[in-house]
């Protein structure tokens, strides 16, 4: 409700009247010149979120090909497949700072050129050296563009119903990516050659990029008046720090002597040491720190952090061993695979037109729990699987809340996030949102490595079965953090944080002078 003194103020934040604030909350941006250009701009975004699964998911079942046309030793097989997240996780942070520097603009075109490069030339890999290498820098690719693209939405689109609706379908494309990269994958490996899932890729990848360069707007006199600098320190140690630590979890079931490998504590030890100094450094040395510590003063933003910690965890759980699970335990073809995984893609397209409908109607904390529930039904109905389960009673009701728990999560925090930090902040803001998501999902991961690799001895059905409850312990803990610490309302329209500032500056002043 507005006040004589808001209607009175002349700042812009104080003028809006809540009509106002509903419409502006529905309208095209100002940065679009037409509704193409904004179609052609959500296409770069969505499309951008789609190849940044499409070559994540699929290497998974493209992998026991790969294995024999390069001949990768049984211990080295985890590196392919790993080196790509662990890569992207490990260099988001100072990506979103040169985001917050040189704006969205630059470096997500950039990152996705780098990204077409190495997609292309790890297509023609002669060894598992040179594969391993390509992944590792293909991974740079996504560490530019993805907090670029959070950068981009959060600062282009004002909090209401079409923000709501464009973040619905960005979250809902990663599902629809995940599918689409098992689907090529297991037309690679089935019919053609295993080269084919990075060429198709690659083709995917171009048009996004050409898309990404014609529609995005470009604006970077709006970085002129914010003097961000990048933090050198921060950034020489998170990076390593997370690189080792990762490291370690992931190859210390694999090592010759698993954990006793002196070389895995030493990793993990000092990664921890590193991870220390960053802290500190953020805290007590930093000019400009990558992650500022009053980011976490906003209400509920520490409890909401370690809760999606868990539950993206528990998604990486299940689209890792689900997939191992049903193609090795169940026997299901690579595109049998494919189709029991359709339902997270239909899913999460109707999920997206749903959430953006409703995401201004209720409040964000009923998603959330809603959600939480989803991820422990996802992972417990793999872990009481029978021998010979019913798809239906199953595995088609664990791909909807699969696709349940991560599209609404995903589209709630993300909201939530950029809305509670200013412009200059919104490359922090795309960061620290897919660090939790990537740095979530490697962690747990090797957790998972570690606990199926001690059980082996029980099978493999059975020992993957350890990761699915682990899975369901992890989702439990993250829905307890949710319900109890994390509340937040309807996700509708409203002033910006640099509007309610200077509201806020506006008001103070009027009051002095009283």
């Amino acid at each position: 409700m507005s006040t004589p003194e808001m209607e009175e103020a002349p700042s812009p934040g104080a003028s809006y009247t809540p009509a106002d604030i509903e419409r502006l909350g529905r309208e095209r941006p100002d940065a679009f010149k037409s509704i193409w250009v904004e179609l052609g701009f959500c296409f770069s975004l969505l499309g951008s979120i789609f190849v940044a699964e499409y070559f994540v998911s699929g290497f998974n079942v493209l992998l026991p090909s790969l294995s024999i046309a390069l001949h990768i030793p049984s211990n080295a097989e985890t590196w392919p497949a790993s080196v790509f997240s662990l890569v992207t996780g490990a260099f988001l942070l100072p990506f979103g700072r040169l985001a917050d520097m040189f704006g969205g603009y630059v470096v997500f075109v950039t990152g996705l050129g780098w990204f077409l490069v190495w997609s292309i030339i790890a297509g023609f890999s002669q060894n598992y050296i040179m594969l391993i290498f390509c992944r590792a820098l293909q991974g740079l690719g996504p560490a530019a563009f993805l907090p670029s693209s959070i950068m981009l939405l959060g600062s282009i689109y004002r909090p209401g119903p079409r923000k709501n609706l464009v973040f619905s379908l960005y979250g809902a494309f990663a599902p629809v990516g995940f599918f689409a990269g098992i689907f090529f994958a297991g037309l690679s490996a089935q019919v053609m050659t295993w080269g084919w899932y990075f060429y198709f890729g690659s083709m995917i990848l171009a048009i996004v990029a050409v898309a990404s360069y014609l529609c995005i707007p470009s604006k970077p006199e709006e970085k002129k008046d914010v003097q961000v600098k990048m933090d050198w320190w921060g950034t020489f140690t998170v990076v390593p720090a997370l690189l080792l630590i990762v490291y370690a979890l992931t190859d210390g079931s694999h090592a010759p002597n698993g954990w006793k490998t002196p070389y895995i504590p030493v990793t993990f030890i000092l990664g921890w040491l590193l991870l220390g100094a960053f802290v500190y450094i953020e805290g007590w040395v930093a000019e400009q720190p990558l992650l500022p510590g009053d980011m976490f003063d906003v209400k509920g933003m520490k409890a909401l952090a370690i809760a999606l910690f868990f539950q993206y965890g528990v998604f990486g759980i299940f689209l890792f061993y689900a997939s191992f699970y049903i193609e090795q335990v169940l026997g299901a073809s690579p595109l049998l695979t494919t189709a029991w995984f359709a339902p997270m893609c239909i899913g999460g397209l109707f999920l997206a037109t749903i959430g953006g409908l409703i995401l201004h109607l209720l409040p964000g904390s009923i998603l959330l729990l809603i959600s939480g529930t989803a991820y422990i039904l996802s992972v417990l109905l793999f872990a009481i699987l029978p021998t010979n389960p019913n798809y239906w009673a199953y595995i088609f009701p664990a791909m909807i809340c699969a696709t349940l728990g991560i599209d609404v999560t995903y589209n709630v925090s993300n909201i939530f996030i950029t809305t509670s930090m200013p412009k200059a902040r919104q490359g922090l803001a795309g960061a620290f949102i897919n660090s939790i998501l990537f740095l979530g999902i490697s962690f747990f991961l090797g957790i998972a490595d570690l606990a199926v690799t001690e059980t082996a001895g029980r099978g493999q059905r059975q020992s993957y079965k350890v990761a699915f409850w682990l899975a369901t312990a992890c989702a439990i803990c993250g829905l307890v953090v949710m319900s109890v610490g994390v509340k937040i309302g309807k996700a509708r329209s409203d002033l910006t944080v640099e509007e309610r500032a200077e509201l806020e500056r506006e008001l103070t002043r009027r009051v002095s002078q009283l």
